[in-house]
């Protein structure tokens, strides 16, 4: 009954560890800061199943923490635009572009990325 109990505790904590790191591993890339200037490109598409979705795809100006401008093309799966005048830290890879993003607020943005977005 031990051997079981102390196999079980061991393989949770293996899965739970393996877990963290591929989190870690496909989180991880270079973050930029953009501010959102336009509605984006509305895309109407279908889905496998046949379900109509609505993306809108965005190309816009990301500088880095140390002000190094990258283009960012990325698409937003929503069906309206994401809010003009937002401010978002997007994450970037150079094997899949962006990745994924988040709202962040302007005071959260370091000063040589702001200062590019004209803050």
């Amino acid at each position: 009954m031990k051997k079981i109990l102390i196999g079980l505790v061991s393989l949770i904590i293996i899965s739970f560890v393996g877990l963290k790191i591929a989190e870690k591993v496909v989180a991880s890339g270079d973050g930029y800061y953009v501010q959102i200037t336009t509605d984006g490109q509305r895309v109407d598409g279908k889905d496998d199943s046949g379900r109509p979705y609505i993306d809108y795809k965005y190309s816009l100006p990301g500088y880095d923490k140390e002000g190094q401008k990258k283009q960012l093309e990325f698409s937003a799966a929503k069906d309206r635009p994401l809010r003009r005048e937002a401010f978002l830290k997007v994450t970037w890879k150079k094997s899949k572009g962006v990745t994924s993003y988040e709202e962040v607020q302007q005071k959260q943005i370091p000063k040589k990325a702001a200062s590019k977005l004209g803050l």
